[in-house]
């Protein structure tokens, strides 16, 4: 079975038991009235030696508790890891608990793997077998790299063909930057062309309200396909909470937005291939370090969680000096240290920031005067060119960006005014997934956008993902775009490509200057 055959398997739940003689898990006497993996399998957080695996059982995922009509005691899981796609060599194999506290969600942690090297997974609980996944351990040199990029999926707007075409590229790792599902009610949010399917009842408040949207998503087939494709390493931005919320502060004035953020934080944990101490009380833990051995480290960003609210009331607008505020933070002191402090110590080849919201300038006004997004970071001026005089100190850094449902490329400076700055990085910013339905390419629009903006080279309005292959000596970068969504069947195709050359190591570039003799 070749590599694409399996991923069509794997996601049509076809990988079933082999015959006797071979490993297999125990088969108990089904208790369960249908299928418990009706959400899919996933992994994330790759390591060297390991990786955590997820799943959550959901007999009845639509169900309005947000419980997925699974009964309210506990369930044993049992877990299989092979060297083989037909499991034939199973090289881990174990039990966990599908807790009912927890949705019946679980995350099995997984050390002493083999690295730089697949692995194929599955579960069964109760009779029932879940799809299959492929998974991977990073390595420990400097083997290349193809991972993918995405983000803002909203699942009104479009079918999910993005992801389906995403996991037959067949990368190596997935960074999904934010906005994996909306909160917004049925009609919340309405795209150009209106909804082509809609979400479950209300506006997302109450735990169960975020575990039964979760459970939405994750029942798309599309998506399941994706994340059983490869890990991923998943952060959130807004509306995994609520559109543009800053820290502690409610967009919407919510009275009750610290029980909100707390209990979104949980449904999000339990939905995801995060590690078991990403959740601490009201806290969730995103911001990371993953290295892909010593070829490159991401270095994955919380923009929501610690940052100061919005200047001006939020919006994009002009005149709003406030933004340019000396002491305003985005980041917050702890993770401003922790970023500093692992790229000044990085000792990887690239270095490769995920984060949510656009980093280079954007004026969004066309013609004299300027008008900026506040909710990204041209409203956290200061801190930017803290952090980008940071980036030029920093070997091959890439910011990698989601949240502004279109592609752009950008050169990144400490001064974007003036045109003799240094490029310090550069920014590739996916389009969405879903989210604005079919898109367009209004050209007419776009030079104007450029001409606005000359250290952004490109941008496209239709929806996609990037996809980026690193080498010792360059990424070589493919924006991905889909013509439409509103039906299924669209084709990704390459809009843009460039190739980023790795700038030369300090030591060859001091020896090249020596002078000769």
């Amino acid at each position: 079975m070749d590599r694409r055959a399996f991923l069509t398997a794997a996601t049509a739940g076809l990988l079933l038991p082999q015959p006797a003689g071979r490993p297999a898990l125990a088969s108990p006497a089904r208790t369960l009235r249908s299928d418990p993996f009706t959400l899919g399998v996933a992994s994330g957080d790759p390591t060297t030696d390991g990786f955590v695996l997820w799943t959550r059982l959901a007999v009845a995922p639509l169900n309005g508790d947000g419980r997925g009509g699974m009964p309210s005691r506990d369930v044993d899981v049992a877990w299989q890891v092979s060297a083989d796609e037909r499991f034939a060599t199973i090289v881990r194999s174990g039990t966990a608990t599908a807790r009912a506290r927890d949705a019946h969600s679980v995350h099995v942690q997984l050390e002493g793997m083999e690295p730089g090297r697949d692995y194929f997974y599955r579960f069964r609980s109760e009779g029932r077998l879940s799809p299959a996944g492929r998974t991977r351990t990073t390595p420990e040199g400097e083997r290349p790299l193809t991972f993918a990029v995405a983000a803002c999926a909203h699942y009104e707007h479009g079918y999910y063909t993005a992801y389906r075409r995403l996991a037959q590229e067949e990368p190596d790792l997935v960074v999904f930057l934010g906005d994996y599902m909306y909160e917004y009610g049925p009609g919340g949010y309405t795209a150009p062309a209106g909804r082509v399917r809609t979400h479950t009842p209300g506006k997302c408040r109450t735990l169960a309200d975020y575990r039964l949207r979760h459970a939405q998503y994750k029942s798309d087939r599309d998506l399941q396909a994706a994340h059983a494709a490869a890990p991923w390493l998943v952060a959130f931005d807004d509306h995994e909470v609520e559109n543009n919320w800053a820290g502690p502060v409610s967009s919407s004035g919510a009275r009750d937005f610290a029980t909100r953020r707390r209990e979104a934080f949980r449904a999000y944990y339990e939905n995801m291939p995060l590690r078991r101490d990403s959740l601490q009380g009201a806290v969730l833990r995103v911001n990371r370090r993953v290295s892909w051995g010593r070829l490159a480290c991401f270095h994955l960003l919380d923009t929501r969680q610690f940052r100061d609210d919005q200047a001006c009331e939020d919006g994009v607008r002009a005149g709003c000096d406030a933004r340019l505020a000396d002491g305003r933070t985005l980041l917050g002191p702890g993770q401003w240290r922790w970023l500093e402090s692992g790229l000044h110590g990085s000792t990887t080849r690239w270095n490769l920031l995920g984060q949510q919201i656009m980093m280079a300038q954007r004026d969004h006004k066309a013609g004299p005067g300027r008008e900026v997004n506040l909710d990204s970071w041209d409203g956290y001026a200061a801190e930017r060119t803290r952090l980008l005089q940071s980036l030029a100190r920093t070997s091959n850094p890439v910011v990698l960006t989601g949240d502004a449902h279109m592609h752009h490329l950008a050169d990144l400076k400490t001064d974007f005014d003036d045109p003799d700055s240094p490029v310090v990085a550069r920014e590739l910013v996916a389009s969405s997934i879903a989210s604005d339905g079919d898109g367009y390419r209004d050209r007419t629009w776009i030079a104007e956008a450029l001409q606005e903006n000359p250290h952004i080279s490109y941008i496209d309005q239709r929806r996609g993902y990037v996809m980026a292959r690193l080498t010792r000596d360059e990424m070589s970068v493919e924006f991905r775009t889909l013509d439409y969504i509103s039906r299924r069947g669209a084709r990704a195709r390459t809009s843009h490509r460039l190739t980023l050359p790795a700038a030369p190591d300090a030591a060859a570039a001091a020896q090249a200057a020596a002078p000769p003799g």
